[in-house]
């Protein structure tokens, strides 16, 4: 009786083996893949549905902007693929070359780029078009984040701030002397990352003291600048020969008007036809609301919403601070740009220039948007999860 109760009082020694251990697992966002292709089928539908006409009207051909779109996704498609598969680690080592490269192309721009529409943004290599300024978002990303995260117990002074700002502006100032609204998106991303970085914010209201004051004077040395500014006020206002010096921004006014909550149906837009100037470029948002209507709208919002939110969940878990520098500078660049383009269809600023992501047509813009999306999930695939 008494072996019994102290059988029965004895802790038995469990096995060494049969004991489970906490493994780590690997993570990888598939959540942000399927949203990703999700945004991408959708942009695909909807620039064939806004760019048919043009297409058939300058080329006979009526998908000719949607394949040389798809030829530009399949090519970002694997970049992001094979980015995705190298560690986010490997970038910092080649962070200056990718800056040094992006400031050389941006500046042999100025003096040998291909002129369209007055401006020279493009450079030709063979029968490809490539605009460096979509380049020199991603390597300012890469070259930041190496920066801050080599400097960041320093981050937080004030001196070690601005000293990262200059090395920034010597790019922004190239990019800028063609295409300020791609250089002020290039600020937006430094600045962002150095807010998140900076564990004081009082610094920002003197850059954004700064900003503005460099802003006002860079829209003062062109005329054209001023004059869009003159037409955002008045898009109505006629010029001297008597044509309304807003027209883009009215037409696609209209078109969003017309639109009601749920649209007039894929492919029924009559702005489209010719009346809203180069639709499926910086104008598709407004045919997106013409088709689909303001419910359309809203949920293409709440889709850059749902990707952002994933951002912000890979770079709280990033497994260092490089890591989560990066995805920052990516949400970062597609955030600006989105808010700057629907404001800029709305006419709640100036006219800008600037592309929808994913959905607006444009090859240089979605292959490094998709490198950007591949170094975001190299990111995620850095996160580990203990599992017992």
């Amino acid at each position: 009786m008494a072996a019994g109760a102290v059988a029965r009082g004895s802790k038995r020694r469990v096995p060494d083996t049969q004991i489970k251990k906490e493994k780590p697992v690997r993570y990888f966002d598939y959540s942000l893949l399927f949203l990703l292709i999700f945004l991408m089928g959708f942009g695909l539908i909807m620039l064939y549905s806004t760019s048919s006409y043009y297409g058939s009207a300058r080329y006979n051909d009526a998908a000719h902007y949607l394949k040389k779109q798809l030829f530009a996704t399949a090519l970002g498609i694997v970049g992001m693929i094979i980015i995705s598969r190298i560690p986010y680690r490997f970038w910092m080592s080649l962070s200056g070359l990718a800056y040094i490269s992006a400031l050389g192309l941006c500046t042999l721009v100025i003096f040998a780029g291909k002129e369209a529409k007055g401006q020279s943004r493009w450079l030709e290599i063979g029968p490809l078009s490539f605009q460096p300024s979509e380049f020199a978002k991603l390597a300012v990303i890469i070259f930041l984040a190496t920066i801050v995260y080599k400097t960041s117990k320093q981050v937080g002074d004030f001196k070690t701030l601005v000293k990262v700002v200059v090395m920034i502006l010597p790019v922004v100032g190239v990019v800028a002397y063609n295409n300020l609204s791609t250089a002020i998106i290039i600020l937006g991303i430094a600045v962002c990352m150095l807010f998140v970085a900076s564990p004081k914010y009082s610094h920002f209201f003197v850059m954004a003291l700064v900003v503005v004051v460099v802003g006002a004077i860079f829209i003062m040395l062109a005329g054209y600048r001023v004059e869009r500014i003159r037409i955002w006020l008045d898009p109505e206002g006629l010029d001297e020969n008597g044509h309304m010096r807003g027209y883009q921004t009215m037409q696609g006014l209209y078109a969003i008007g017309s639109g009601g909550l749920f649209g007039k149906g894929l492919g029924e837009s009559m702005q489209k036809l010719g009346f809203i100037p180069e639709a499926q470029n910086d104008m598709i948002f407004s045919v997106i609301c013409e088709e689909l209507g303001l419910f359309g709208a809203v949920c293409l919002i709440m889709l850059y919403l749902l990707i952002i939110w994933r951002f912000m969940i890979i770079a709280n878990n990033a497994a260092d601070l490089y890591g989560a520098l990066i995805v920052i500078g990516v949400m970062a660049h597609i955030s600006i740009q989105v808010v700057l383009n629907i404001a800029v269809v709305t006419n709640s600023i100036p006219n800008t220039g600037i592309s929808l992501p994913f959905i607006s047509y444009g090859g240089t813009s979605v292959l490094f948007l998709l490198s950007e999306m591949g170094l975001a999930l190299s990111v995620s695939r850095g996160i580990t999860l203990e599992v017992t």
